[in-house]
């Protein structure tokens, strides 16, 4: 039987987990019910108010081409995005780990300081470098006498978009492997270098391999971070209406949906399949690096 101070010492750790249990319950527990609870009725515009259809509005958004049309966006922009980045941070976190660089303090918080600005005014800051008719890209094509840099036009515009999101991110995820490099064992390095290994080995064979947890944990948040683009997108898109519409992401597309459109229901829907979609993937990188972590 289970003594009375250790009933009393569960009830005491309860006391103190009930603030922190609360507040997930309202913030995170009771939104995702309520968008579950609106994505299985359709709002009549003309008769009947809501009504229930269960899963009619999740086979809607299978089929429907403007979502997957955003999606697919997303996932082009996080294939070629995220390794760029990663690569960038990675490269920065080694050579400020290293011992050959001189001011490594101020060139660490030189690189993480546009973390530091927030994603709005980061954009809008990037938005007037990329105008057409201001800024530096309409210098560069005033001074060749020709129009040769379109950031906001075409296919330019998820490359620009890519480049705001690398240049707010890089210095994030060089803080994240850089901390894991400075907790790597002294020992693993003077067994490399006993063995006589350069620069180039301790990196690929220490390194690399002890921080390879990190690695994962920031391409899994990389990942997420790409699925949830708005910010970006959105606050160039008075520049470029032409180019980005209100559904070049899938944030956007429920963001327009509910606000612009007030098609709630169908807005919680495509949120809600956007948000399986990217736990599924996230859940299958994690599990893939989980494996390769474990040989």
């Amino acid at each position: 039987m289970v003594s009375t101070a250790a009933r009393r010492s569960g009830r005491r750790g309860w006391f103190f987990v009930a603030p922190f249990l609360l507040v997930f319950a309202l913030t995170f527990i009771a939104p995702i019910i309520y968008a579950i609870q609106l994505s299985l009725f359709r709002n009549q515009a003309f008769f009947g108010g809501n009504k229930f259809v269960g899963l009619a509005n999740y086979a809607v958004v299978v089929a429907d081409p403007k979502f997957w049309e955003s999606f697919l966006r997303v996932l082009l922009f996080l294939a070629v995005q995220v390794p760029i980045m990663l690569l960038l941070a990675l490269i920065a976190a080694l050579a400020i780990d290293s011992a050959r660089l001189h001011a490594s303090g101020f060139f660490r918080v030189v690189i993480f300081l546009p973390y530091a600005v927030p994603a709005v005014v980061a954009t809008l800051m990037w938005g007037f470098i990329y105008g057409d008719n201001f800024g530096l890209a309409a210098d560069i094509n005033h001074l060749l006498g020709r129009a040769v840099i379109h950031p906001l036009t075409g296919s330019w515009v998820l490359s620009a978009i890519g480049n705001i999101v690398t240049w707010e991110f890089v210095g994030y995820n060089m803080l994240i492997f850089y901390s894991a490099l400075k907790v790597i064992p002294g020992e693993l390095f003077e067994a490399a270098e006993i063995d006589g290994a350069g620069a180039l080995r301790t990196i690929l064979s220490v390194k690399l391999p002890a921080i390879r947890g990190a690695l994962l944990i920031a391409t899994i948040f990389s990942i997420i971070g790409s699925f949830q683009l708005f910010n970006e997108p959105n606050i160039l898109r008075p520049l470029a209406r032409n180019f980005i519409s209100s559904f070049y992401t899938p944030n956007m597309y429920a963001y327009n949906l509910s606000f612009d459109g007030q098609q709630y229901n169908y807005s919680a829907t495509v949120a809600i399949v956007m948000g399986l979609l990217t736990a599924i993937i996230a859940y299958v990188v994690q599990l893939r690096g989980s494996r390769k972590e474990l040989r």
